[in-house]
């Protein structure tokens, strides 16, 4: 054996420990953040405000634009049939904190707040109980504005009610919601600690309509180029001849109806309406592009989850409605993304048709983060539909909008990937609905009281008495 004289060890040595040293030296110049390879991975909770679920473009929208939305899909898994349980945003938050029914949680107005019990089951607050830093940024949307928990958050940007788009920054210069919101986020990772994993909750106000201003959608005037030249498609039963189907108590001064007036009415209206809610997307997309580059910089991309989720869907026109609140497609399902850079390359891409909800939302962060599912939490854990067959998860949900409005009738129903069934509560007169999915995904025929529905109109009524003793 050949003798390596000592000097030559030490030579080695040496430009080892300094090539580290300078290494070190160039990730701290850099500003990042060198993740801790044993903690549970960061958790970034992305929710935007009226995005049905076909307003993305890997969902299969030839016309909007959202390419960092699609990236996170292509990298990780997209849910094609995701739903609320409730379309509203206060009631659908709390069930997206909760991992509860609204017949549970209780939160059916814009008034009701979590119970300081309730709250500490929440997501934030259990993930809190296991050392993670917490920032909420955005639309808070569950309770009063004085019930607010920013004390319970390291880093707190809530916003009580319904924010307003049109901001100043400190020159008076105009400054639009969503990027302000952007800024906000980088900022929370510039500062979150390096040795405790974090949790960001992003709650956007985009894509809603700036209510009471005539305008509506208050996009970004640095998007008013977006689409000039494109001409959106007419909405899917569209015509009167839909709205004019709908029994005469509904269609009596209904919400949806008088903001559809405002919105879609005419064909000028209905094309700067659709353009205008695009641009407010893109908006929010510009942001998580932002956001995947500071985590790239900051060292943070590999030990990062993203998830992306609308609060519910949002009718742009569809059987001549407007907002949401109702059973069909366009009101209740939405998109969801779900990025996990530890994913293996084998499951990234993957598409999962399963019926996921915004109930798995929270037991499915805390199985992440290495939690127990609590209890009291109706949700799934999504991560289960990776190993899991269609037989061997929910079949059907249950339906509720109970929310207490003199022009928008409460419902509850029972939904499944073949067949869809509601019925009106009072002071509504009895009405029910029934959609065969497979024929008619576009619930344009009610075979309720038709004879050869009958007896699955019989299933689902009983089927819906089963889920409600279920899930009070």
């Amino acid at each position: 054996m050949s003798f390596v004289p000592q000097h030559t060890f030490l030579m080695f040595y040496t430009k080892l420990f300094s090539g580290l040293a300078g290494l070190l030296l160039l990730l701290c110049l850099a500003g990042c953040k060198p993740q801790q390879a044993s903690q549970p991975p960061n958790i970034i909770f992305l929710l935007t405000d009226d995005q049905r679920w076909d307003a993305l473009g890997a969902m299969g929208n030839p016309i909007i634009q959202t390419p960092h939305m699609d990236a996170l899909a292509r990298e990780g898994l997209l849910f094609t049939n995701a739903y609320v349980t409730t379309p509203i945003c206060c009631t659908s938050r709390a069930s997206i904190l909760s991992g509860q029914y609204a017949r549970r949680h209780g939160i059916h107005d814009f008034k009701t707040s979590f119970s300081p019990a309730a709250w500490q089951a929440c997501y934030p607050m259990q993930l809190k109980q296991a050392g993670y830093y917490l920032g909420f940024v955005g639309k808070f949307g569950v309770g009063r504005g004085e019930d607010m928990p920013a004390a319970d958050f390291d880093y707190w940007k809530g916003i009580p009610g319904q924010p307003q788009y049109e901001q100043r920054d400190e020159q008076g210069r105009y400054k639009h919601l969503t990027r302000i919101m952007g800024e906000q986020c980088l900022e929370f990772l510039q500062q979150a600690p390096a040795d405790r994993p974090f949790c960001l909750s992003v709650s956007f106000k985009a894509p809603h309509v700036q209510d009471a201003d005539p305008r509506q959608f208050l996009y970004d005037s640095a998007y008013q180029e977006l689409f000039e030249e494109v001409q959106i498609p007419p909405a899917r039963a569209g015509t009167d001849e839909y709205w004019e189907a709908f029994p005469e108590f509904f269609k009596a001064d209904n919400e949806a109806r008088r903001r559809w007036e405002m919105r879609f009415s005419t064909p000028e209206k209905y094309q700067a309406s659709v353009k205008g809610y695009y641009r407010l997307i893109y908006g929010v997309d510009v942001v998580i592009g932002n956001i995947r580059k500071e985590l790239a910089r900051l060292g943070m991309d590999e030990h990062t989850l993203i998830v992306l989720m609308g609060d519910n869907g949002f009718f742009l026109g569809e059987k001549g409605l407007a907002g949401k609140w109702y059973i069909y497609e366009e009101s209740i399902r939405v998109p969801l993304v779900w990025y996990d850079p530890r994913l293996p390359q084998e499951q990234r891409g993957k598409k999962i048709d399963q019926i996921a909800l915004n109930i798995d939302i929270a037991p499915t962060l805390l199985k992440v983060a290495g939690q127990d599912i609590p209890s009291q939490m109706q949700g799934q854990d999504l991560y289960s539909l990776l190993n899991h067959s269609q037989t061997e998860w929910r079949q059907d949900f249950l339906f509720e909008h109970l929310f207490e409005h003199p022009r928008i009738p409460k419902s509850e129903g029972v939904v499944s990937l073949f067949e869809k069934y509601a019925r009106y509560l009072p002071p509504a007169p009895p009405y029910e609905e029934f959609y065969d999915l497979r024929t008619d995904p576009g619930e344009l025929e009610n075979l309720a009281g038709k004879p050869e529905a009958e007896k699955r109109v019989e299933q689902a009524r009983k089927r819906l008495q089963t889920l409600i003793g279920q899930f009070q």
